[in-house]
């Protein structure tokens, strides 16, 4: 199964339009993010704790949403 990361990297963009770019491209920066997980809960606890530059998780929720539907049920 594709990783949460892996996923995401297809919305990174070299000029953001939304958050989820903004998010896709920052989340590359960070070498410190869980690459390999696809567990919700480590995902989520990392942003809230280590994860600054998340401006709000609802960005991620939404992003969560898109893999859970795209990944776990094609």
């Amino acid at each position: 199964m594709k990783s949460f990361y892996h996923y995401l990297m297809k919305y990174r963009h070299p000029k953001p339009q939304d958050a989820i770019s903004r998010f896709a491209n920052q989340a590359y920066e960070d070498h410190g993010f869980p690459k390999t997980s696809s567990d919700y809960h480590e995902l989520s606890s990392y942003l809230e704790l280590s994860a600054d530059y998340l401006e709000t998780m609802s960005t991620f929720d939404e992003a969560w949403e898109k893999y859970e539907t795209e990944v776990h049920h094609a």
